[in-house]
């Protein structure tokens, strides 16, 4: 196989016309080049260059051969320019899946910050709820993903990391979402600031989680308040559920990032002793070196998430 340096020798020979005008371009000994340029005519099986003089010019397969190193050289400058504005966040993909009531509190502004200040870097969302993300992050699939956990693997702080024993996928506590409780209007509890989880207990209820960790968590809740909800409706659908409470079905759960459209027959309230948290987490993996785009991306749902109500 022909060696690529060596080609650039033989190039720099030809275009400076000798051997002494190439080691000095270089910064090797004329006798450097020569014997570089030696072992290119072996794994060429042929002459490339030809004395003339006190010079040297190309044979025809010399010439050849400088055409393709010239085009290699470009080429290896092009490949350092674009490796160059990938490490400075100027090009690059980022692979982002998310659950949809984290799209409009947490994705929209990280993707716009990361759009204003990483504009060559393309963004991939996709929606994947009620799908699990992680395989896709551990396998390279997504560079980021939003998922649920349970509020114990949270311990660590907001924005800060925490192991969740995921095989290669690191977490980022991002913020603790709280359950309120949906009542219909006029319902005996709707004057009071915060209902007592355990007040619900007798209660119809409403569903509005399908099974997996939101589920988990208003039923960890319960337990602990000393009881197991009734459910007399499933919807798996926040708008709906409260669609439902309306009617005078049942009382709902629903969190804090999912009220943002709320239904008129509805009120809602706080809750207390406890309050069922569900704790929402960036996952990354764990070996991959994160872009500039990426940390502004987990900047921004760090500071989305420390937002209030």
């Amino acid at each position: 196989m022909l060696d690529v340096r060596r080609m650039q020798m033989l190039r720099a020979v030809v275009t400076s016309g000798s051997v002494t005008a190439a080691a000095t371009r270089l910064g090797y000994t004329p006798s450097a080049i020569s014997q570089q340029i030696a072992v290119l005519e072996k794994e060429a099986r042929t002459p490339l260059l030809e004395r003339v003089g006190r010079g040297v010019r190309p044979t025809e397969a010399g010439l050849l051969l400088t055409g393709y190193a010239d085009t290699i050289g470009r080429q290896v400058a092009e490949a350092e320019t674009a490796l160059d504005d990938l490490r400075a966040g100027r090009t690059g993909r980022l692979a982002v899946r998310y659950f949809a009531t984290a799209g409009a509190a947490l994705v929209a502004p990280a993707v716009a910050r990361v759009r204003a200040e990483h504009p060559g870097v393309q963004i991939e969302l996709k929606l994947v709820d009620p799908e699990d993300p992680l395989p896709d992050v551990r396998e390279g699939r997504a560079d980021l993903a939003l998922v649920v956990r349970p509020e114990e693997e949270g311990q660590a702080g907001e924005g800060q990391a925490a192991e969740a024993g995921a095989d290669g996928v690191r977490l980022v506590r991002l913020l603790d979402d709280p359950y309120r409780a949906v009542l219909p209007k006029g319902h005996p509890l709707a004057g009071r600031r915060a209902v007592a989880l355990a007040d619900l207990a007798e209660e119809p209820w409403v569903g509005s989680e399908w099974p997996g960790p939101c589920l988990d968590a208003q039923l960890s809740a319960c337990e602990a308040a000393g009881f197991r909800p009734r459910f007399v409706v499933e919807s798996g659908d926040y708008v709906t559920a409260q669609g439902f409470v309306a009617a005078g079905l049942g009382v709902s759960l629903v969190p804090r990032l999912g009220l943002g459209s709320r239904h008129p027959g509805v009120v809602v309230r706080e809750v207390r002793g406890p309050e069922p948290v569900r704790s929402i987490f960036a996952a990354v993996r764990e070996a991959a070196t994160p872009t500039p785009a990426l940390r502004s991306f987990l900047q921004a749902l760090r500071e989305a998430g420390g937002g209030g109500e």
